[in-house]
């Protein structure tokens, strides 16, 4: 068994109570938006979560309250943004901007297959569910508009909807 003593000498010891995988997976995706939100390269981003991860790893002694860790982690990637944009500004001013990561080819065909699945399962449905459906999610309309557009009560809509994306869900699963 760790003595109190053995265990302050490790300087990744993030003691019991601080889940740093469980803390990546909760909050590592949100946490690389915010630094792309600083950076234009998301390569960047991912290389400054991975820097605060080990900042915070490295100072876990210091967070009083674990429940504000993911609080830290932000304001860690602030400043390392921050920092990074500050040495990086003569060097960003005279580089090409950054080449946005274009879906790989297998991935825009299965993309494009998804989407014709869904076009075809839409076709396949009957009028009103169609017109009803499509209003709703691919125009974001509301109920009260969907109904005012087509002249309909709001219940039907609701009930156009309803069976709609029953059928198509039911329609779509057996595509599966």
């Amino acid at each position: 068994m760790e003595t109190v003593a053995e265990l302050a000498l490790d300087p990744l010891d993030v003691g019991p109570s601080l889940d740093v995988p469980a803390l990546f997976a909760q909050e590592g995706a949100s946490l690389t938006r915010l630094a792309s939100f600083y950076l234009d390269d998301r390569t960047a981003a991912e290389d400054l979560v991975q820097e605060a991860f080990i900042r915070l790893t490295r100072s876990s002694a210091r967070i009083r309250q674990r429940g504000s860790a993911a609080a830290y982690l932000r304001s860690i990637i602030i400043n390392l943004a921050r920092d990074h944009n500050r040495r990086g500004l003569v060097s960003l001013r005279h580089r090409p901007p950054a080449v946005q990561d274009a879906p790989s080819a297998e991935e825009d065909a299965h993309s494009r297959a998804e989407r014709q699945e869904v076009i075809d399962a839409l076709r396949a449905l009957p009028k009103r569910q169609r017109d009803c459906v499509t209003l709703r999610y691919y125009l974001d309309l509301g109920i009260p508009d969907i109904a005012e557009t087509l002249g309909l009560s709001a219940n039907t809509v609701k009930t156009h909807l309803q069976r709609g994306m029953a059928s198509l869900a039911q329609t779509l699963e057996v595509d599966r």
